[in-house]
């Protein structure tokens, strides 16, 4: 079907609608006023223009004032006040619209399905209906007799009933028809409670002498209890016609009352309470098993989730466990116990000899050395080693312990700490193993190197009176050569090993005293070779806590690079400058003016054995920078390569963590030539 076909079919079904109920409306005239007791007509409209495509709502409105100015032509108000009604009830439509949209975006969708959509409904209904009174009461005493404010009040309350009812109902509808759900489950309760529905009210309203009509608000309640939002307003809607049609007809709780105005707003504000009750019964109520429905499969979320952290963690290998800040173990695995040897049933974690806590040293572990303790001071305690020896581990093991402060609860701003252990038994006996054979690789063949060197020596000792350029001549240089290459290849060899395993000592050190040692020493050797002596530029120098020497042989490393690495004929030049990092770390800057790195490759000259320069005549492993990446990430810190921003040549630039002493070991600039 198109869209313009199906507009027009849609704009006559709702015109028969406006009609029929703008006409039953009329049906209703009270007095000399010309105003109707009830008007569902109004109920009507809003509903029209709340389902009304965006396209199509000026030809919705104009039919509305059509259809309504001539029914109420038709049945006996003048021309000039049918048109006035006719205006005002387009002008409350689109209020309620405006106003219903404004407050609650997506009450189309929702349709009433929530208090908060009440709420929204039942204010854009008061809001639009009081405009409605006010024009209505305004274009009356312009074009006819002023009304008095009883009618005023009739008219309020009318139109308002008129939306709550007939406009609930219809957004229901409309809601079940999109989404064709059909309950059959309920059939034979609701079709009971139509029937003892209509037999209370004709009870109560057939009878001129029963005014118990507040009784009829517990047959709404128990609707509200048992059936949905829809159910309840289609029923308010029918018990209300059953209430007006019998107070029509003379009959029923009100018709004690004189005045017809006081008598129609008793009956609007009757049906008005028995909508808006019934409505936030059942909304409440639906809201209430939502909630229930959510926290239940919420619980049932949150059972499953724990199961699966409680697999996770039993299947891990490393101990993990959170303790509070009375030691108590909040959680924890299986494999805690197993790593530790001894357990406490009593979930409180016990003094360091009650599970044979040592260092790596042989030292005991003393109370306050707990990780869980040090990180609820505040210092995370990273890959720390220690022994456990006791009854169930009579051998010993070597366990690594991580332990981190967790985020304060949000309730009870209670800390906890994260201890995360790890069985490094096997692991460090390899290292051992591993440093004790590269000793001994290197001493076996350090030894048969330094006895090539001899006789290398004493050959050509031998051979001086030998001219030269023969080819034993030749010969000898390339073995002495191919022995020095071989040595540095182990030496190198070692110091990568060392700084890859060796235990860190950290210690507060004097970084410009290092470098201090380092510059003479290159200086004295230039001397000694004859060559040009390279300049050297040295800021003022903060102390770093790093193990001192690891820390020397890493600015050599970077010295001797920029030295080996200089121009042909241009005296090196080089600076070392130092700052501080956003997150408080030591940056040491090493700018040379050397060759510098190839384009592309400044990442890659960390890697092993990678030499950036293999035709340049220059010599080396490749494992120099390697080496000071190692020792730099051993530290916490991390390692970069540039070109010189000043020119040509290299930036090497290192960071390391900053001195823990409280005393000043900055160091003064220096400049060496």
């Amino acid at each position: 079907m198109t869209a313009p076909l199906a507009y027009t079919l849609r704009t006559a079904v709702f015109t028969v609608l406006y009609v029929a109920a703008a006409w039953a409306g009329r049906l209703t005239i009270l007095d000399e006023t010309n105003l109707s007791m009830v008007w569902p007509a109004a109920g009507v409209a809003v509903l029209w223009l709340a389902s009304s495509p965006g396209r199509w709502p000026v030809m919705d409105m104009a039919a509305i004032g059509v259809a309504g100015g001539l029914v109420n032509y038709a049945t006996g108000a003048p021309v000039q006040l049918a048109l006035m009604y006719a205006g005002v009830n387009i002008v409350q439509a689109v209020l309620f619209v405006r106003v219903f949209e404004r407050m609650c975006p997506d009450a189309r969708r929702t349709s009433l399905e929530h208090l908060a959509d009440l709420r929204c409904f039942l204010i854009a209904a008061v809001t639009a209906a009081a405009l409605s009174a006010a024009l209505g009461t305004a274009g009356t005493w312009l074009l006819a007799d002023p009304l008095p404010w009883p009618a005023v009040a009739v008219w309020l309350a009318r139109n308002a009933a008129g939306i709550i009812l007939v406009g609930s109902a219809g957004l229901c509808l409309i809601r079940r028809c999109r989404t064709i759900m059909v309950d059959r489950r309920g059939l034979s309760e609701r079709a009971a409670i139509a029937v003892v529905s209509v037999a209370a009210y004709w009870i109560v309203f057939g009878s001129d002498h029963l005014p118990i009509s507040f009784s009829l608000l517990a047959m709404t309640v128990w609707v509200a209890m048992r059936c949905g939002v829809m159910f309840v307003t289609l029923h308010s809607l029918g018990v209300g016609a059953l209430a007006v049609l019998f107070t029509l007809n003379g009959s029923g709780p009100f018709i004690g009352i004189e005045s017809n105005a006081a008598r129609a707003l008793v009956v609007q504000a009757f049906v008005i309470m028995v909508s808006v009750v019934g409505m936030i019964v059942t909304l409440s109520r639906a809201e209430r098993e939502e909630l229930t429905v959510r926290a239940t499969e919420a619980r049932r979320e949150a059972v499953a989730q724990a199961r699966t952290l409680g697999a996770i963690l039993d299947s891990m290998r490393e101990g993990v466990g959170v303790v509070d800040s009375q030691g108590r173990f909040v959680l924890r695995n299986s494999a805690t116990a197993g790593i530790l040897g001894l357990t406490n049933q009593t979930g409180v974690i016990r003094t360091p000899d009650f599970y044979g806590l040592f260092h790596p040293d042989g030292t005991r572990v003393g109370p306050e050395e707990m990780p869980h303790l040090l990180a609820m001071q505040g210092h995370e305690v990273d890959n720390m080693d220690l022994v456990v020896r006791n009854p169930a581990i009579p051998d010993g093991r070597v366990i690594n312990v991580n332990s981190t402060l967790m985020p304060p609860d949000d309730e009870t701003g209670e800390q906890q700490a994260v201890i995360v252990f790890r069985d490094v038994t096997a692991e460090r006996r390899h290292r051992d193993e591993l440093a004790a054979f590269a000793g001994v690789v290197a001493h076996d063949l350090l030894n048969p190197l330094t006895t090539i060197d001899g006789w290398a020596e004493m050959l050509e000792d031998a051979m001086e009176d030998q001219p030269a350029g023969t080819e034993v001549g030749d010969g000898l240089v390339r073995i002495r050569r191919a022995a020095a290459r071989m040595r540095h290849l182990i030496n190198d060899l070692l110091a990568y090993t060392t700084s890859r395993d060796a235990t860190l000592a950290p210690a507060d050190v004097r970084l410009g005293d290092i470098v201090g040692d380092i510059v003479a020493a290159r200086l004295d050797q230039a001397a000694s070779a004859g060559g040009p002596r390279p300049r050297f530029e040295v800021g003022a120098l903060p102390a770093v806590h790093a193990d001192p020497v690891l820390l020397r042989q890493l600015l050599d490393n970077i010295i001797g690079n920029a030295v080996k690495y200089s121009r042909p004929g241009v005296p090196l030049h080089l600076t070392v400058e130092c700052s501080t990092t956003d997150d408080g770390l030591i940056r040491v800057d090493v700018t040379d003016n050397g060759i510098g790195i190839p384009p592309g490759q400044h990442e890659a000259v960390f890697g092993n054995f990678h030499r950036a320069h293999r035709g340049a005549g220059r010599g080396g492993t490749g494992l120099g920078l390697a080496i000071c990446k190692r020792i730099v990430e051993r530290h916490g810190g991390t390692i970069t390569a540039r070109d010189n921003p000043a020119g040509q040549g290299t930036r090497i630039s290192f960071t390391l963590p900053p001195a823990t002493s409280v005393f000043d070991l900055r160091s003064e600039a220096m400049t060496s030539h």
